[in-house]
């Protein structure tokens, strides 16, 4: 009778799915918590050297980039002179050191003024920057501002820069969301393109698994982390041209937060950044494959 009550506890207990969801990834580590007046980072970058963290905020913030050492001290603000904080909502760094920030939130799906902004950001030493380079674009297959809210796949967070070329992964903010998302080429120029539709992809999960706020490439572009509230998602096996037939892995992070930056630190570790929700997130997070 013992063992039966001992066996029939045990099935109950594996059949309960917050205890299948309770073992707790030791690899998400806190690596500092953000100056408390950086609430809603958007987007990090490293400096060429690595020194530098880069941070920018989202629309109804300043026109600033903010610069952090290391162990999350704040040595910089970097005023954008030449440009408006429309929506920024990522910012990246090419393999020569140029930095790039993505003015190209687009909740509503409404937008006709999307852009990316190539800075000259050298150093945390700057009190000053300016747009050297303005990518403008607009999305192939997107007729009507804002679509059906059936098809809002037209906001975006999430872009890298690889061999000549920005690759944007979009958000899906559709009614009936169901883990789709968009792939687009853009190239690195300065002018008004046609973002060319080069995959249409989708996740597994709701919003929060499946929803993409980030993107980073490794140094050896074969592999680009996608960033959602609860997990990675790690792209592999795509071509410059074809994200067809990519291979897409889901790792959890066993750690739900609105988490909107991604990094690499090294081809082994990422840094991700989470805004500051009442008495949760305000971090940066060490991650270790």
């Amino acid at each position: 009778m013992l063992r039966t009550l001992i066996l029939s506890a045990f099935f109950l207990w594996s059949c309960n799915p917050k205890a299948q969801d309770s073992p707790k990834n030791e690899a998400l580590q806190v690596e500092f918590s953000l100056p408390k007046k950086l609430k809603e980072v958007s987007g990090i970058a490293l400096s060429q050297d690595k020194k530098t963290i880069w941070a920018i905020e989202d629309q109804g913030n300043k026109n600033v980039v903010y610069g952090l050492d290391l162990q999350g001290k704040q040595i910089a603000d970097v005023l954008v002179e030449n440009a408006e904080n429309n929506d920024w909502e990522d910012i990246i760094k090419d393999t020569q050191g140029n930095i790039y920030i993505g003015d190209f939130g687009n909740n509503d799906n409404n937008r006709q003024n999307l852009a990316i902004l190539k800075l000259d950001l050298k150093d945390a030493s700057q009190k000053s920057t300016e747009v050297t380079q303005t990518t403008r674009f607009h999305y192939e297959g997107q007729t009507e501002f804002p679509p059906k809210k059936s098809n809002w796949l037209y906001d975006c967070e999430a872009f890298i820069e690889m061999d000549g070329n920005f690759y944007l992964f979009t958000k899906n903010r559709s009614k009936g969301f169901d883990g789709t998302f968009l792939v687009f080429q853009v190239p690195n120029k300065e002018g008004d393109f046609e973002a060319k539709l080069i995959a249409r992809l989708k996740l597994k999960g709701g919003y929060s698994d499946a929803a993409i706020t980030s993107a980073a490439i490794n140094s050896t572009k074969d592999k680009i982390v996608l960033l959602n509230h609860k997990n990675i998602q790690v792209l592999t096996g795509f071509t410059a041209n074809d994200f067809s037939k990519v291979n897409i892995q889901k790792i959890s992070l066993h750690h739900n937060s609105q988490k909107e930056s991604v990094v690499f630190l090294n081809d082994k570790t990422l840094l991700i950044a989470d805004e500051k929700d009442k008495k949760t997130g305000g971090n940066v997070y060490r991650f270790s494959f």
